[in-house]
Parts: structure tokens; C-alpha cells; sequence
């Protein structure tokens, strides 16, 4: 059975500090945060009043406009997203046969933009003014699907729904992919565009979210102490897979190899990660196993860190459990401190980040580290970006339902 080697060679994204690649790494790096008050409706009758929305954002700069409207803002990301990383990538997909590129780009809740606003002209004005397009701009694979029509890929195409963990899961998949052999490029990521009146309704009542509403840029805070609940953002993360020996024959430049990918399930709750960390614990262990690493080569970890009280404490476990004695030598960050919680997205978006650092051998900071919580004592690299020789990076994501997924880069020599 093949056993090809993946690397990456292209990355995309769009988050709340900006859209490319080389504006939200210098945002992070300078440890500036996207979170504000949410204008794109009024929030003042919720509990929580923040979001990390994307700014400045024109679709018909990626996307005809007619195509466009028929595309819920979570698709447009997915397709923005895609043609930046091919760009990035330099790829000419002419070089290919169309069924040897694949497309895995994961949403976990899809077009709730769309659902909102339909169900509103359907109240009001009953069943026959319902758009056409509803359906196709509602479920979560047309991120997938609109990428492949907008490239002419035939090649294999779903959409992974796994809540939080949605990215992480594609992009280990697209790994599976190209070291079987079915696929030579695979487009890869998350998207998510769910900073709406009725999500944020949603997670307001399940009191998942920070009420720090007169100090947004402080109300994401990982592993501090003072930490209420996570910030809702949307945006997109993509990334170009590609079979090594194809990638070195078009003379790709690559910026990691992708060696590792974990999965499992915490069969405890639907919203609440298991208090044992047992699912996390293999989750990340299965990942080594699958990379061929020991705990002493992982460099850098970059945690699925959603500033709740459960989570942080909870992954915080898992690490001390997986790396023993060394998992206080591990610098840790959770880019969420400075974007928010991007749900489906949120995975691919921290790995692009994790290679990011193992180009520049620099760790970007977890912001809003004011006061320490005595269960959650490792590194998590405060306030201030850090150099380090970074090799090896681990990425994790937790979504609810108990869904966890972990990916590992390494340099590539």
C-alpha cells in the first residue's frame, strides 16, 4: 500500500486581524487582538456584545458577483480562502489531471446566515417567496463543493463536520489522502462565518461566552485565571497538500511536512470536554504514533486554548499527561487570545499559524496572561512573542460532542 509523503506548499487567511498571510502574522506576533464590539448587527440585547468579525472584506474581489450572492458568507471565505493558498502556492492546476485534486474544507455549522434570514422571508412572507438557492447556500459541504467547481477539481470532495474540530480533521484527512495516493494536491481547511443574531443567541444561553463586554480585546484569555467564556469570530483557513515527489518535481518551495494526524472521541458529553482529559490524552498520543515522534521532539504546541473555564483546564491536563516532567519545557500559545474561538475554522487557521512558526522559529504570544490559575501552570508563552528553534509543532483541536483531532508539522530537510 503507498505511503507517500504530504508537505505543504501554499497557506491562506482570513480571520479577524486581517485577511493573508504575512498581515495576520505580523498582528500576532505583535500580540494585537480583532476583538470588538460586533457591528455587524446590534448586539445590545445579549449578553455577549463581542465578536471577531473580518473587516473589510469584498467577495467580488475573489468571486464573480453573481456567484457570489448565491453563496452564504461562509462559502465566500472558503473560495477567498482557496484561491489565496493556491496563489501562495504558485500551483498550476493545469499540470494536473483533474480527479488527482482533492478539496476538504470543513464548516461546523455552515450557512446559519443564510437559515436566519430565510426563515425570517418565510415568516413573513410565506413558503413561495423562499429562495431557490436556500438550500445549496445552507449546508456546510457547498465550502467544499464551491471550491472544487470554482478550480475544476474532480478529484475527492466532502465536508467534515466535527464542531470545533472541523479544520483539523480535514486537513488530517488530506493527509490520509496523499499518503494512499488519492490525491496528488489537496486543498484543505475550515471555514466558518457564524457571528449572526441567532448562534450568538445560542451561545449566549448556554453561558459559553465572555461577558467582558467593556474591555474586548482583553475578553479572550486563555489559561488566565480571569477567563469568563470564549469570543465568537468567523474567517477561514486553507492550506495546499501536496504528494512530496510531485511538489519537489514542479519545484514547489514548502514551507513543512505534514507527518502526523490523531483523532478521537471523549464518549462523555455534548458541550463539557471529559474533566479525565482521557479523550485529549489520545488523541494527542495517537498523533505521535502516527508521526513516528517521541514526547522529547515536539518544540511547540499550539492549543485549542478557548479561554473557558473546562477547556483550559482540561487541555491543560492532557499535555502534563502526554509529556510528563517536559510538558513544563513546551512553550504553549493559543491563537484564540487574539482572534476568538472561529469554531470550524478555528483548527486549520492554528496549524497555518503553527507553520508559520516553524518558518520564522518564532512563538507568538498568548495575550492577556494577567493573572495566573494554579491548574493551568505550563507555558503558555505570555503576552510577549518569543524566538525559539522550533521543528516540531503539535496543533490540537476540541469541538463539542467530544470530537478531537491533533496534527503535527515537522521542518522539512
Amino acid at each position: 500500500m503507498p505511503n507517500k509523503r504530504a508537505v505543504i506548499t501554499g497557506l491562506s487567511l482570513i480571520t479577524p486581524l486581517g485577511i493573508g498571510i504575512e498581515e495576520n502574522w505580523q498582528k500576532l506576533l505583535k500580540g494585537e487582538s480583532g476583538i470588538s464590539r460586533i457591528t455587524i448587527f446590534d448586539p445590545s440585547a445579549f449578553t455577549s456584545q463581542i465578536g471577531g468579525e473580518v473587516k473589510n472584506f469584498q467577495p467580488d474581489a475573489f468571486i464573480d458577483k453573481k456567484e457570489a450572492r448565491r453563496m452564504d458568507r461562509f462559502a465566500q471565505f472558503s473560495v477567498a480562502a482557496a484561491k489565496l493558498a493556491v496563489e501562495d502556492a504558485g500551483l498550476d492546476l493545469n499540470q494536473l489531471e483533474p480527479w488527482d485534486v482533492a478539496v476538504m474544507i470543513g464548516s461546523g455549522i455552515g450557512g446559519i446566515a443564510t437559515w436566519e434570514e430565510q426563515t425570517r422571508i418565510f415568516l413573513e412572507k410565506g413558503p413561495n417567496r423562499v429562495s431557490p438557492f436556500f438550500i445549496p447556500m445552507l449546508i456546510s459541504n457547498m465550502a467544499s463543493s464551491n471550491v472544487s467547481i470554482m478550480l475544476g477539481a474532480m478529484g475527492a470532495n466532502y465536508a467534515i463536520v466535527s464542531a470545533c474540530a472541523s479544520g483539523a480533521h480535514s486537513i488530517g484527512e488530506a493527509l490520509r489522502l496523499i499518503r494512499e495516493g488519492r490525491a496528488k494536491v489537496v486543498i484543505a481547511g475550515g471555514s466558518e462565518a457564524a457571528l449572526t443574531p441567532l448562534a450568538l443567541a445560542g451561545f449566549c444561553s448556554m453561558k459559553a461566552l465572555s461577558t467582558r463586554n467593556d474591555e474586548p480585546e482583553k475578553a479572550s484569555r486563555p489559561f488566565d485565571a480571569r477567563r469568563d467564556g470564549f469570543v465568537l469570530a468567523e474567517g477561514a483557513g486553507v492550506v495546499v497538500v501536496e504528494e512530496l515527489e510531485f511538489a519537489k518535481k514542479r519545484g514547489a518551495r514548502i514551507y513543512a511536512e505534514l507527518i502526523g494526524y490523531g483523532m478521537s472521541c471523549d464518549a462523555y458529553h455534548i458541550t463539557a470536554p471529559d474533566p479525565s482529559a482521557k479523550g485529549a490524552i489520545l488523541c494527542m498520543e495517537s498523533a505521535l504514533k502516527d508521526a513516528g515522534l517521541s514526547k522529547d521532539d515536539v518544540d511547540y504546541i499550539n492549543a485549542h486554548g478557548t479561554s473557558t473555564q473546562l477547556n483550559d483546564v482540561t487541555e491543560t491536563l492532557a499535555i502534563k499527561s502526554v509529556f510528563g516532567e517536559r510538558a513544563y519545557k513546551i512553550p504553549i500559545s493559543s491563537t484564540k487570545s487574539m482572534i476568538g474561538h472561529l469554531l470550524g475554522a478555528a483548527g486549520a487557521v492554528e496549524f497555518i499559524v503553527s507553520i508559520l512558526t516553524i518558518r520564522d522559529n518564532i512563538i507568538h504570544p498568548t495575550i492577556n496572561q494577567e493573572e495566573p490559575d494554579p491548574q493551568c501552570d505550563l507555558d503558555y508563552v505570555p503576552n510577549k512573542a518569543r524566538e525559539a528553534k522550533v521543528d516540531v509543532a503539535l496543533s490540537n483541536s476540541f469541538g463539542f460532542g467530544g470530537h478531537n483531532a491533533t496534527i503535527i508539522a515537522r521542518r522539512f530537510e
